[in-house]
């Protein structure tokens, strides 16, 4: 499966969201899952193990507890494929930063009593 296959599905994105906030219990994710997304215990089962099959998630026992988290290493590969694309939006961004910096010393300024010209 590609990569923006198994991320093209908002349960898994909501997932891996879950576990770049840290380790997290199977039954923590389903908890959260379950409320927002309203499916069934093994179907949050199904899309950790699509994620951990993918490169995308670890998963390790503790006790009777299975703790998931993060794999970078699908991510870093969807990342190099996006790597010819950033010409095309890389301008875009660092065009905004400049108007957002603007923006902030002009806010400054005229706190300050100034005008900037």
């Amino acid at each position: 499966m590609h990569a923006f296959d198994v991320l093209g599905d908002p349960v898994r994105r909501r997932i891996l969201e879950l576990l770049a906030e840290g380790e997290q219990s199977s039954g923590a994710v389903t908890d959260v899952i379950r409320a927002e997304f309203g499916i069934s215990q093994p179907a949050v089962s199904q899309h950790l193990k699509v994620l951990r099959d993918n490169g995308f998630a670890t998963v390790r026992p503790q006790g009777a507890r299975r703790l998931y988290a993060v794999d970078d290493t699908a991510l870093r590969e969807a990342d190099a494929w996006l790597a010819r694309f950033r010409r095309f939006w890389a301008p875009h961004l660092a065009a905004m930063a400049t108007e957002v910096a603007r923006g902030k010393r002009q806010r400054r300024l005229a706190d300050e009593g100034r005008t900037d010209d």
